[in-house]
C-alpha cells in the first residue's frame, strides 16, 4: 500500500484501487487479485502481492492468468522486496513470460527510478510506458547474458573470441588454451574499469575538495577582515599567560581572535582551549570549557577579576597536559 502511495494513487478511493479485485477466470467465478489500478473507470495495473521471502518464480503463472482475462496493460508481481512489471509485448493480450522492469528496493537504481516514476499517476501514459517498455526489456534481457557470460562463460563465447585473434583453425586444444587466457583477460578488463572508475570518482572528489576549500579560504580571509583583536582582549590575555608561566613555558600560549569571542589556547592547538574571552557585547565574560566542550559562562566586571580563576586556570592546564 505504502509503494501504491508513493506512485500517486489513493489507496482509500475505491474508484482508483480495488483491492480484492474480482477477475473470473473461465468457468471460476470469483476470482481475485489483489489489487487493482484503476485509470478513466479501467483496471490499468494488476498487482499480486507474495510473502516477502516467496520466489516470486512460481507465482507469475497465477498473475498470468488474471492479466489474460482482464482490460489492464500492466502486471505487477511483489513480495514487497522484488518487483516485477509485466505487460503484453510479444503477443496481444497475453502477458509476457519476463518482466521487462524488475529491481530489487533495497537496492533500487537511478535508471529502475527513473522508468518507475513513469507510472506515476500525474504522467501515466500507458502508450508511452510500452514504447519504452520493449526496449527495456531486450536491452536488461542482453544485459543479464552478457553478465552471465562474464560470470561464467560458454564455450560459444570463448570461441567467438578466439576466432577473432586466432588465425588457423579453432581446435579443442587450442579453445582450452584461449579458454584460460580469456578468463584472464575478463578479470584484467573488469580490474581496469573499476580502477578507472575509481580514479574517476577520487579526482572529482579532489576537485570538489579543492573548490570548497577555496571557498572557506575565500571566507575566512573575509572573517580575518572583520576581526579586531582590542588592548582589553591582549591585557587579559596577559593576565592569563602571567598566571600560567609559574606552571608551563610562556610561548607555549597564544591566542587566537574570532569575531564572537578571543581563545586561549595551548601549544597553538585549536582542541586545547585553556579559556574564552567575551568582550564585544554590553558584559564581560570569562569561559572555561567543561568535559563535554560546553561552555561555563562567569561575567566579570574587569579584567582583573580573572586571577580570581588561578586555580581553575592550573587545573584546565593539567588536563589538557596529560
Amino acid at each position: 500500500m505504502p509503494f501504491i502511495q508513493i506512485l500517486g494513487y489513493d489507496v482509500f478511493n475505491p474508484i482508483e484501487v480495488v483491492p480484492e479485485f474480482i477477475s473470473d477466470i473461465g468457468l471460476k467465478k470469483g476470482e481475485k487479485i489483489d489489487y487493482a489500478i484503476f485509470k478513466d473507470c479501467q483496471p490499468t495495473i494488476l498487482v499480486e502481492c507474495k510473502h516477502w521471502n516467496q520466489n516470486l518464480n512460481i507465482h507469475d503463472g497465477q498473475l498470468l492468468r488474471y492479466f489474460h482475462v482482464s482490460k489492464a496493460k500492466f502486471g505487477l508481481l511483489t513480495n514487497g522486496i522484488i518487483y516485477k512489471f509485466y505487460s503484453d509485448l510479444v503477443d496481444t493480450n497475453k502477458m509476457d513470460e519476463k518482466p521487462f522492469l524488475e529491481f530489487n528496493i533495497t537496492e533500487i537504481k537511478d535508471n529502475q527510478i527513473e522508468e518507475l516514476k513513469k507510472f506515476h499517476k500525474s504522467i501515466f501514459d500507458a502508450e508511452s510506458i510500452v514504447n519504452t517498455a520493449s526496449e527495456l526489456k531486450y536491452t536488461n534481457e542482453l544485459k543479464n547474458i552478457f553478465q552471465n557470460e562474464l560470470s561464467n562463460p560458454s564455450p560459444e563465447f570463448f570461441k567467438f573470441f578466439a576466432k577473432q585473434v586466432y588465425p588457423s583453425v579453432v581446435t579443442a586444444k587450442v579453445l582450452e588454451q584461449f579458454t584460460n587466457l580469456m578468463k584472464k583477460s575478463i578479470q584484467h578488463h573488469i580490474s581496469d574499469l573499476i580502477t578507472d572508475r575509481l580514479k574517476t570518482a577520487l579526482s572529482k572528489e579532489d576537485e570538489e575538495a579543492k573548490k570548497q576549500d577555496a571557498v572557506l579560504n575565500e571566507q575566512l580571509k573575509v572573517d580575518e577582515n572583520k576581526i579586531v583583536t582590542t588592548q582589553e582582549e591582549l591585557e587579559a590575555f596577559m593576565i592569563v599567560k602571567t598566571i600560567l608561566r609559574q606552571k608551563i613555558s610562556s610561548d607555549r600560549i597564544s591566542y587566537r581572535d574570532a569575531q564572537s569571542y578571543c581563545a586561549i589556547l595551548l601549544d597553538d592547538n585549536n582542541r586545547k582551549t585553556i579559556c574564552r574571552f567575551y568582550f564585544n557585547g554590553a558584559k564581560k565574560y570569562f569561559v572555561m570549557l567543561d568535559d563535554q566542550k560546553k561552555e561555563i559562562k562567569n561575567e566579570i566586571n574587569s579584567i582583573d577579576e580573572i586571577f580570581n580563576f588561578s586555580d581553575t586556570l592550573f587545573n584546565v592546564l593539567e588536563t589538557l597536559s596529560k
